[in-house]
Order: structure tokens, then C-alpha cells, then sequence
């Protein structure tokens, strides 16, 4: 792949990225603010009078405007990083479309990056967790996520060397099994985090997960079809089709 087509691809990527940040913002706002604020609500119930602190940033603006500049500016970040990793992907997944290869790309790095963190290490509202341990809970998430990525990675290797030998149905069974029993490993082996409040809200801390998870799947499948739509474009163009005219101008 040229130059040219890499920096098309980036540019693509980065609009596709901007475009689903915005359909993530949409989501984050009606979906996602009100948990937050149920969560803000409950920790300042719950605090002694003399630990509450005057805010730097009002909640009002973090909602809105530093809600927009962080999911809009992630966007278009992870959109030109997920375009060069197209870029790398393209042509060795199988012979799948250009768009077809920005959809299987998305749903595996969503269930990579995301999902799979996610379920060990999910995420949580304001006024849980414990500010001493912040490091360690950031450190742990981390560590599963590139674990899960190399895994992912390591899995595609796998499956791709046994392809010849099984066919492609049996190898990808066996590379997805081996993906899910190192990572159900991993899940064994590295400590538990339970750090919420006995008496927070199940409710409240069940639909702060679950938008956070739509906000992610928003992001990631809004980029796959956006941007597998460009690259269509890019790489397979339509033939233009001649016009009667000219169809008639050609056979004379």
C-alpha cells in the first residue's frame, strides 16, 4: 500500500472517528450524564460536612463542554489510530471488503480494548473506590487490556497458521477457545477489585456499566461503518457507467 493511500486512509479514519464521536457524545449525554450525576448526588449525601470542596470546573461545564472536547477529541484520535491499524489488517484477514474489514476490525478491537477489560475491571462511578488505591485499579486495567490485545493478536496468528491444516471453520474455533482459556486465566489469577459502597444503589451502579458499554459500542460501531463506508469508496470504487450518448458517440 502507497503513501498516498496510508494518508487517504488517515484522513478517512480520523473523519470516521469525529463522526462516531459525536454519536458517542449523543449517547454519553442522555445516557451516561444522569448516572453520573445520581452518583455525584449520593457521594455528597453521603459526606461529612466539612469534606466538601469547592469546585474547580462547575459540574455544568464538565457535562457539556468538557463532556463534547473529551469524547470529541478521543474520536478523532483512536479513529486515525484504528485507520493505521486498517491499514496493517488490510488483505491479511481474508479476502473480505474494504468495508467488511473495517467492520471485523471495530467488533474485535471493541471486544480487545474494551469488552474484555470490562468484564474483569468495570467501570465506575464517582464515589467509588478508594482514592489511595486509584494507581493500583489503573495499573490492573491497563494490564488486562494489553494482555487481551496481544492475546487477540497471538490468536489471529494462531488461527491463520492452522488454517491449512484444519480449514478455516475448525482453526478459528481453536484460536478463539485458546484466546477464551488464557483470558478466563488471567481473569483467575489477577486480584479482585471490590470497592463499591454497601449501601450504593444497585440500580444506579448497573446503569452507569450499561452506558458505559453503549457508549463504547456507539463509538467503535459508528467508526466501523463510517469508515468502512470511505475506505469502500477509497479502495473499491464503482465503475462510472457510460451514458447512452456516450454509448452511441463510442460505437459510431
Amino acid at each position: 500500500m502507497n503513501s498516498a493511500t496510508v494518508r487517504n486512509l488517515l484522513v478517512r479514519g480520523m473523519l470516521a472517528g469525529l463522526t462516531a464521536g459525536v454519536l458517542a457524545l449523543i449517547v454519553a449525554y442522555f445516557l451516561g450524564e444522569p448516572n453520573v450525576d445520581g452518583a455525584i448526588g449520593f457521594e455528597e449525601a453521603h459526606a461529612p460536612a466539612h469534606e466538601h470542596e469547592v469546585e474547580l470546573v462547575s459540574r455544568g461545564l464538565q457535562s457539556t463542554a468538557g463532556l463534547a472536547t473529551g469524547v470529541l477529541v478521543y474520536g478523532v484520535a483512536f479513529g486515525g489510530i484504528a485507520a493505521l491499524a486498517y491499514c496493517f489488517a488490510l488483505g491479511r484477514v481474508g479476502r473480505l471488503t474494504p468495508r467488511a474489514t473495517a467492520l471485523l476490525l471495530s467488533g474485535c478491537a471493541l471486544l480487545a480494548v474494551y469488552v474484555v477489560p470490562f468484564l474483569k475491571y468495570p467501570a465506575n462511578p464517582p464515589s467509588v473506590g478508594e482514592p489511595d488505591t486509584i494507581g493500583k485499579r489503573t495499573t490492573l486495567y491497563f494490564l488486562m487490556m494489553l494482555l487481551s490485545v496481544l492475546l487477540a493478536i497471538a490468536a489471529t496468528l494462531l488461527g491463520k497458521r492452522l488454517a491449512p491444516r484444519l480449514g478455516t471453520w475448525y482453526a478459528t474455533v481453536v484460536a478463539v477457545a485458546a484466546f477464551a482459556l488464557v483470558i478466563g486465566l488471567a481473569y483467575a489469577l489477577l486480584p479482585v477489585i471490590n470497592e463499591v459502597p454497601q449501601n450504593f444503589p444497585a440500580t444506579l451502579l448497573w446503569r452507569f456499566r450499561l452506558s458505559a458499554l453503549a457508549i463504547q459500542i456507539t463509538l467503535w460501531g459508528g467508526f466501523g461503518l463510517a469508515f468502512g463506508e470511505l475506505a469502500e469508496r477509497l479502495l473499491a470504487p464503482e465503475p462510472a457507467t457510460a451514458t447512452p450518448g456516450t454509448a452511441v458517440a463510442a460505437s459510431d
